[in-house]
């Protein structure tokens, strides 16, 4: 949940130049799977998209402000963007601009921060026009 927080605030920062989406992917400790020790929630494996909408709710309630999409129960999202655990990606015009590396090891909001505060700035500084004659 700190991590949806610090992804939250994120994107009130830069709201001005990017629009922001979690995807919610399937669990990476079910409690009936591969637990985790310190999971904050009791969530089993997703049998059907019913199950993985409702998980999808715990991560709504730690970012609400951030649109909120669900991965198919094939896993579609993660296979494409080699999300599995967690990832942060930045894609402009259906091309990937910034992957960060995966979670939770990986997942470094302070660099797409860095991402965001460079492309901010090539944005706000006048472009440079050659005029041959």
């Amino acid at each position: 949940m700190a991590r949806l927080r610090s992804f939250q605030r994120l994107a009130a920062h830069f709201v001005d130049i990017a629009d922001f989406l979690l995807v919610y992917i399937e669990e990476a400790h079910p409690s009936d799977g591969w637990v985790s020790s310190d999971a904050a929630y009791n969530i089993p494996k997703h049998q059907c998209l019913q199950d993985r909408l409702r998980a999808a709710q715990l991560m709504r309630e730690g970012a609400p402000d951030c649109p909120l999409a669900v991965d198919t129960m094939d896993n579609a999202s993660s296979a494409a963007y080699g999300a599995y655990f967690e990832r942060l990606y930045v894609i402009q015009e259906e091309k990937v601009m910034y992957q960060g590396g995966r979670g939770p090891e990986g997942y470094k909001i302070s660099e797409l921060r860095s991402w965001l505060d460079q492309y901010k700035t090539r944005l706000q500084s006048p472009s440079t026009v050659v005029i041959q004659v």
